[in-house]
């Protein structure tokens, strides 16, 4: 090992200089992430778009022609798209950036031979650094002394109870990999539960076990997801359809009426009305938008095929602590002579008898502890002899005797002010502290059999000792004091109260809930049947899997829900073995080592309380809150999201049809053009906000978790359904043109007829949005459904039309003239007609009135 002390033995660490060279080598001690999203690539990305490209070549052909008012009006419609695009890409890139941590933890090195606090990316490979309790240890490292050292690995290897270290005894070449107690080795990221210590840095960012995993995430490109992959299928598909129609009605009508300019503006046109340049958009934003709304549920979206793949989830795996339980320990039950007393966090008092158990627990522990044993001892002890003498603020800590490999049990000593004896009290495993007291066989029986009783209900068991010491010098060890036993003390993790309803509500959607976890099988098992876990005698240990075939394992999780003592090795397994058998498996994890089975899992959920970066990184959802309610809050979310999002597309498909018809049939039929690219605009900007916004704030169907998962496999649009929303367009259409037909049969002005037909596509699509909020229930039974974005987007279409209708100046620019009242009451019932028997279909269907849930793809 490289000298690092001076000649007293003090160690002396780096030279500033020697750092500041180190540091300009081998860079910062963090990890790498992930590049931010480049402005101009994003921006270039939307002007790719063909609505755009043909709504530049309509503006620039305007300018040609000098009709300057039209031409700006397009142009300042690119930019409210660009703006829009722009808008929802930064927000969700905000929500991402809010969770990440920026603040660098502090080290406290030694350089030239003085203790400097630093940040923590400023550690580089040789410092000496000084871990302490509460400390998170910057880098990876080797201890060369420690005291009572202890540190919470679990990120990296998932055991949730921490780990003793020791000072290495000689030099090591390399870092052995996490786990097991007595080593000299710590890594970054892990918290120092008890003691000090100081550490040789031998790895920093990149080179540690945690960059290590990080870094082979980085390199994962992240996927389209299956709906992005249908709609850009469909898009394309329809844009080149679009556009080489656009090609031929422009050469038509040129060669038909002597008209170049005209026929490119009739083709401009006729493409825009068709090309679904909206999917992809309404897509984004309804991933961003609803990215956002789970965001309320305290879960943060980080892929968006995440959204659409929680209406699939059939398997939802979860660890038990911190998820299903509050990650705090309470004392649960009392055992002292054979007598036990349950208790609760209500409990404000306790028998006398059982005083001196909780006295000599509290005085076995810190007084501003870490470990959460120490605090329940604490926080009980607060409540229930706040008006005792067993409480003892005024005592003087002497000595401590640390937990070792030998013994574990660990023992403090006090003195009482004034006094002059020493009071002594001991904690630990049972076993021990029956060591520690010389019990007699029949004791230690009694004591193990006591014991075996408490653990059975799935309680952490320590036993507590206590001894009077009268001579001025400790023993050097606590087996030479002698100790009497006090009894036992039952700890537990409580379940969090939202928790059984909610894995009610899972089963209700036919959601299996299995839980898995590193801790022991009695434990996993109580905690099952606390919170609803159907067959929790049925459980798989981690040493069982290990031993079974991958048949064997494929028919035993078809009916276990409970897996106990599980590595991560096992953990991916076990994903992997679930996907096997078909299903779509929703992962929830914290640590380092839960990376690879959050990636395998086709939803991954990390933990945003106490998760660690990689692990988020390699998941799709991050929970802000660490709670199991807030995973289903998730599911539901996300089943609403897909359902509207589906609304919103059968909305696009049916209104595209009628834009289309007045786009052509006017062509075909050697009528005057009743729509120009600017009225496509106007009617956009009604088609966007009302995909976009209204179908994404609806509510959520009734019975949305009372049905069965979505297959992940089914299209997002049937056949069905598709051709239901092209009948509901195309009847609108017919009846737009037969409005615009005879009105020119009976001798109205081309302005006024291009009027009617315009108004009555506009309360056509209001009609559209209106019959779309539900495929089940008729538009009367959803008016009372709230959604307020719907209700302001009716109103803005409504008055936008009256102004366009109204006012001179938007008439010459829409080439309208004003209608009377009577016109006004025509086209209002036209477009509500056009949408009857749509209403009359779901009558026949037989569920508009009960409220069922939506077929798939009907």
């Amino acid at each position: 090992m490289p000298s690092t002390h001076d000649n007293s033995g003090s160690p002396q660490g780096l030279t500033q200089v020697e750092a500041a060279a180190r540091l300009q080598a081998e860079g910062y001690n963090e990890l790498p992430t992930a590049k931010a999203r480049n402005f101009l690539r994003t921006l270039w990305e939307i002007l790719r778009e063909p609505m755009i490209l043909l709504l530049v070549g309509a503006g620039v052909l305007y300018l040609f022609l000098g009709e300057l008012r039209d031409a700006l009006v397009l142009l300042a419609s690119i930019g409210l798209i660009i703006g829009i695009d722009l808008y929802q890409q930064r927000k969700t890139e905000h929500a991402l950036e809010a969770l990440r941590d920026l603040s660098s933890p502090r080290a406290l090195v030694i350089r030239d031979g003085q203790q400097r606090r630093i940040a923590g990316r400023e550690v580089v490979r040789g410092d000496i650094v000084i871990v302490s309790e509460g400390d998170r240890v910057p880098a990876d490292g080797i201890l060369l002394s420690a005291v009572n050292l202890t540190i919470d690995e679990s990120l990296l290897t998932g055991e949730s109870v921490p780990v003793r270290k020791a000072a290495a005894e000689h030099d090591a070449d390399q870092l052995a990999r996490p786990g097991g107690d007595d080593l000299p080795f710590v890594y970054s990221g892990t918290l120092v539960v008890q003691g000090q210590g100081f550490a040789e840095i031998r790895a920093i960012g990149i080179q540690t076990e945690l960059g290590k995993i990080g870094k082979a995430l980085r390199a994962l490109e992240p996927e389209a997801t299956h709906l992005q992959a249908q709609v850009n299928r469909l898009v394309g598909i329809l844009a080149l359809f679009g556009l080489t129609l656009c090609g031929i009605i422009a050469v038509v009508y040129a060669l038909t009426r002597d008209g170049w300019v005209n026929g490119l503006l009739a083709g401009i046109t006729t493409a825009m009305s068709l090309l679904p340049e909206e999917f992809p958009v309404v897509l984004t934003v309804f991933l961003a938008l609803g990215a956002w709304r789970i965001s309320q549920k305290q879960v943060l979206t980080r892929r968006g095929n995440a959204i659409e793949a929680l209406g699939s989830a059939t398997v939802l795996c979860v660890d038990k602590t911190g998820t299903l339980t509050q990650n705090r320990m309470e004392v649960h039950k009392l055992a002292v002579d054979g007598q036990t007393l349950p208790v609760t966090a209500q409990t404000t008092a306790i028998p006398d008898h059982f005083h001196d158990l909780l006295e000599y627990s509290i005085l076995a522990s810190k007084r501003n502890p870490l470990d959460p044993m120490e605090i329940a001892f604490q926080q009980f002890g607060a409540r229930t002899l706040s008006n005792t003498e067993h409480l003892h603020p005024d005592w003087a800590l002497v000595h401590e005797y640390a937990l070792s490999p030998a013994l574990l049990a660990m023992s403090r000593a006090w003195r009482p002010a004034g006094g002059d004896v020493t009071i002594l009290a001991a904690k630990g495993a049972p076993e021990a502290i029956a060591r520690l007291c010389r019990l007699s066989p029949a004791e230690f029986e009694s004591l193990q059999a006591q014991a075996t009783r408490m653990a059975v209900e799935g309680l952490r068991i320590l036993g507590v000792a206590k001894c009077e010491w009268r001579q001025p010098q400790l023993p050097p060890h606590q087996q030479d004091l002698p100790f009497s036993f006090v009894g036992l003390v039952g700890l537990s993790d409580p379940i969090r109260p939202e928790v059984p309803a909610a894995v009610q509500e899972c089963y209700s959607a036919g959601i299996r809930v299995v839980m898995i976890t590193g801790d022991y099988a009695g434990t996993a098992q109580n905690i099952a049947r606390q919170v609803g876990i159907p067959n929790p005698a049925q459980v798989l240990t981690g040493a069982e899997l290990e031993r079974m075939s991958v048949p064997e394992l494929a028919e035993h999780i078809r009916s276990t829900n409970v897996f106990a003592r599980m590595v991560p090795e096992q953990k991916l397994r076990l994903v992997n073995a679930l996907k096997a058998n078909g299903e779509v498996v929703a992962m929830t994890g914290d640590g380092v080592n839960d990376a690879p089975a959050l990636k395998a899992a086709q939803i991954g959920i990390a933990m945003g309380g106490r998760g660690t970066d990689v692990a988020r990184e390699a998941a799709d959802l991050v929970l802000l809150d660490d709670a199991f309610s807030s995973i289903v809050e998730a599911i539901r979310m996300g089943r609403r999201i897909y359902d509207n999002l589906l609304k919103a597309m059968s909305f696009l498909f049916a209104v595209h049809m009628p834009i289309a018809f007045l786009a052509l049939i006017p062509v075909v039929a050697g009528w005057p053009l009743i729509l120009m690219p600017v009225h496509v605009v106007f009617l956009e900007l009604i088609t966007d906000p009302a995909c976009s916004i209204a179908f994404e704030a609806e509510p959520g169907e009734p019975g949305l978790m009372r049905r069965p998962p979505r297959k992940s496999s089914e299209p997002m649009l049937s056949r069905r359904r598709i051709a239901l929303s092209l009948l509901q367009g195309a009847a609108l259409g017919a009846i737009v043109i037969a409005v615009f037909g005879i009105a020119l049969h009976i001798g109205v002005a081309e302005p006024r007829a291009r009027t009617l037909a315009f108004a009555t596509v506009v309360i056509g699509d209001i009609m559209l949005v209106l019959a779309n909020r539900s495929w089940t229930r008729l538009i009367v039974s959803t008016l009372h459904a709230p959604n307020p974005a719907l209700w302001w987007i009716v109103g803005g279409a409504s008055a936008t039309l009256a102004a366009v209708v109204y006012t001179p100046f938007l008439q010459s620019l829409f080439r309208f003239s004003p209608l009377s009242g009577r016109d006004a009451a025509l086209c209002l019932a036209a477009g509500i007609a056009s949408l009857l028997w749509f209403e009359i279909w779901k009558l026949l269907r037989g569920k508009a009135k009960n409220g069922t849930p939506p077929e798939r793809g009907a």
